[in-house]
């Protein structure tokens, strides 16, 4: 009975001490440590899951794009259009008109400076609305 009764002073005293206190802290903020650090690691993972979720919808929507733009190419209005367009194909009985729209090159020579190129925008509109020629 009587090492019962030390052995139960003995842990009365250990539970009592600085050094259970001290122990018991450390632990705790090791246990405190470990449950934030986890924490925060989940929340990254979870923001990253987020972020590769979006990533995936953007790639799911461009593949359908994709599909759409090949159902076109593959479809027979594309090759006819490209046929008319590049190889100048015409349906029978159809009758093509082209139309070119004339271009307009200055020629400035290359001792001559160009009269417009010296003018500052305010006078180019003060002639423009006056009407006098730009080249006077």
């Amino acid at each position: 009975m009587l090492k019962k009764r030390a052995h139960g002073i003995f842990i009365q005293r250990f539970f009592s001490s600085p050094l259970f206190l001290i122990c018991g802290l450390v632990l705790s903020c090791l246990f405190i440590f470990a449950f934030f650090r986890n924490y925060y690691q989940d929340y990254h993972i979870h923001k990253e899951i987020e972020a590769l979720q979006g990533e995936v919808g953007a790639l799911e929507k461009k593949k359908l794009e994709s599909l759409e733009i090949l159902d076109y190419v593959m479809s027979d209005t594309f090759v006819e259009e490209t046929a008319r367009k590049e190889l100048q194909y015409k349906k029978p009985g159809e009758h093509v008109i082209v139309v070119n729209t004339p271009t307009i090159y200055e020629e400035v020579d290359a001792g001559e400076e160009h009269v417009q190129g010296g003018l500052s925008n305010p006078i180019k509109w003060w002639y423009y609305f006056i009407h006098k020629d730009l080249s006077s």
